[in-house]
């Protein structure tokens, strides 16, 4: 099992985030996938926005967040603005 911060843009405040809603390992944040760990980020630490998204995303892709696609940023722009409270 990996730890979540040797991915590419999770810091230790991330992981512990991450922790906290039970995503612990890299491979448990693959599985679930950028947009779902949003969600449950986003009910317990309802201040992050699209950059925690993207970075998440970038993660998974292990790339730098500001380096996805931009037809990736869209899609998940178009989901962050769904799900807004």
């Amino acid at each position: 099992m990996s730890e979540l911060t040797a991915m590419k843009n999770i810091g230790k405040e991330m992981s512990r985030k991450l922790t906290a809603i039970g995503i612990d390992t890299s491979e448990k944040l693959i599985e679930t996938g950028s947009k779902s760990a949003f969600l449950k980020l986003k009910e317990t630490y309802p201040q992050v926005c699209l950059v925690h998204l993207y970075a998440l995303e970038g993660a998974i892709q292990n790339t730098e967040y500001n380096c996805l696609s931009v037809e990736t940023k869209q899609e998940l722009k178009a989901f962050s603005d769904l799900i807004k409270w």
